[in-house]
């Protein structure tokens, strides 16, 4: 189920990235905050990683997680999320 694994951080680049906490990508994987099934196949398991089943589409999953983030006041209009491949 949770064949991939992606890193998660924030910030600005020039000033250095930050691992998304673990309370955030476990706030976010919760399917009744995110309403939409594809997420149902992320498992956070540490800072800044979570794992991911193959339905999960990197470009959804980016912009709805950095959706999410914003409307929680977890990141800055000035910062970015930035989803990548170990």
């Amino acid at each position: 189920m949770f064949e991939r694994r992606v890193l998660i951080e924030y910030g600005r680049r020039q000033d250095g990235l930050t691992p998304c906490p673990i309370q955030w990508l476990d706030n976010f994987s919760m399917r009744n905050f995110t309403n939409d099934a594809v997420f149902d196949d992320t498992l956070p398991t540490s800072d800044g990683v979570l794992e991911i089943g193959n339905r999960v589409p990197l470009e959804r999953l980016s912009a709805a997680m950095e959706d999410w983030f914003r409307k929680k006041g977890y990141i800055q209009p000035e910062e970015a999320l930035h989803i990548r491949l170990p």
